[in-house]
């Protein structure tokens, strides 16, 4: 941790020794150590419809500064660690349940023996970069190490398309959109099928994240299974296979269909935008049986991009006004090029939102969606995880035996700011590593009962 200045160091001595510091630190523990809190205040009054006897009286005229903190729910790692792990782990159960099964949430577990791949989609080449090979040395003549800024990075900027770098992220997610109902139309054929026929004997379910490479450029991780065509309470026929659906999903990604053609226009050329050559298919097996390729390793794999954007590749994690501010922030010269090359076509494609979009390098898509029927969904998680806090909070008040018909609850609230002072962000990030600390703790406890488990259950 490094050293802090004398005012944030005494500011946050304040904060610590203030009468009611206790009751702002349970305030920052309940939104697991917040980088960036949502400020309320206001009211609630809970009370029996037949009696009218008071239940329950809150406000935050008590609280600290006289206000309740809420989590701030962002997703991005790079601005709030604490709420990014929560996102993480919403969508590695999301991943996972549509690859084990989930009975909370009738995803039989039978999905496991369904046909399902791990596809990686790519970017094409835009030019030569620095990289690391498998063998050999860069074409820059110099080995690089994992975290050389350099990797990603142009050998040529002068020769580079940065224009079709952003063009590309800017409609990559309308290109997974062609290659999804074309891979239902390859499967189609595959099966010797018509494309309505195929909705009456099969569907196709996917769950899907984008990830940025250090180069700057999307590209799309996504598991594809293959179900019946109600999804998966019901089993896929029997031609549907592993080696069909791998096989459906390169001709896809090869076909006509699935490019899209941008317009020439002023000095830029028409363009043929398409996936790149580098496509990665692999099957995915069951926990334990030796492959790398699992159904907790594609999840965790997931989950991790799940909170990333394109603040990895060296842009910034926010919208970005002027150009003036890259050189405020010091923005690498590979990201600045891409960052202004979304400034230079924004007023050649009005319609692409590009200069909006500055701030990733021109991706506009969701960072992570699925298909309809693919798994759980990300509201039904929160929405199980807002239940059983409120059934926490039911029983502390001694409400939990009240029926629900018979209460009436008022409340009124409103904004009141975001964030935290110098001194208290100082102590919500101990917090926070205290939190976490204690996650990897139980975690790894975990793991070693389950690891000890398994050798018990092989002697």
């Amino acid at each position: 941790m490094a050293a802090l200045d004398p005012a944030t160091l005494t500011a946050a001595l304040r904060v610590a020794g203030a009468p009611d510091y206790a009751r702002w630190e349970d305030q920052i523990r309940r939104t697991g150590g917040c980088a960036n809190p949502v400020h309320i205040t206001g009211w609630t009054f809970t009370k029996d419809k037949t009696s009218g006897q008071t239940l329950h009286r809150y406000s935050t005229e008590h609280e600290p500064g006289g206000r309740l903190r809420l989590a701030c729910g962002n997703r991005r790692a790079s601005r709030c660690p604490a709420c990014a792990y929560t996102y993480a782990g919403d969508t590695y159960h999301l991943i996972r349940a549509g690859l084990a099964g989930d009975d909370s949430r009738d995803i039989p577990a039978t999905v496991r023996d369904r046909p399902r791949v791990f596809a990686t989609l790519t970017a094409p080449s835009f030019g030569p970069v620095h990289n690391r090979p498998d063998h050999g040395t860069c074409r820059c003549g110099r080995p690089h190490t994992p975290d050389d800024p350099a990797l990603g990075t142009a050998l040529d900027p002068a020769t580079y398309d940065y224009a079709g770098a952003v063009l590309f992220n800017n409609h990559a997610g309308q290109l997974w959109q062609r290659f999804t109902t074309r891979l239902r139309r390859e499967i189609a054929a595959r099966a010797g099928l018509t494309r309505r026929e195929l909705a009456d004997t099969a569907r196709v379910s996917f769950g899907k994240v984008a990830e940025f490479q250090k180069r700057g450029a999307v590209h799309f991780h996504a598991v594809i299974r293959l179900d019946g065509p109600e999804g998966p309470d019901t089993p896929p026929p029997a031609w549907a296979t592993t080696t069909l659906l791998d096989d459906a999903i390169r001709a896809a990604a090869t076909h006509p269909y699935t490019t899209i053609a941008v317009p020439a226009v002023d000095r830029q050329p028409a363009r043929v935008l398409r996936w790149g050559s580098q496509l990665d298919v692999r099957p995915i097996r069951a926990f334990g049986d030796g492959s790398d390729i699992t159904e907790q390793a594609v999840a965790s794999y997931v989950a991790k991009y799940a909170t990333k954007a394109a603040e990895t590749t060296s842009t910034v994690d926010r919208r970005i006004g002027n150009r003036e501010v890259l050189d405020l922030l010091n923005v690498p010269e590979h990201a600045r090029r891409l960052i202004e090359a979304c400034f230079d076509l924004d007023p050649l494609y009005p319609n692409r939102r590009l200069l909006a979009w500055a701030h990733m390098l021109g991706f506009r898509g969701h960072f992570s969606t699925k298909s309809r029927r693919y798994s759980v969904t990300l509201g039904s998680l929160r929405q199980a995880r807002a239940d059983y806090r409120a059934a926490q909070e039911r029983q502390a008040l001694g409400l939990d035996e009240t029926e629900p018909d018979t209460v009436l609850v008022l409340a009124s609230w409103q904004y009141a700011g975001q964030g935290h002072t110098p001194g208290e962000s100082v102590l919500a990030a101990t917090i926070a590593r205290d939190i976490q600390l204690n996650r990897e703790t139980a975690r790894e406890a975990l793991a070693d009962a389950i690891r000890q488990e398994g050798e018990h259950h092989h002697e």
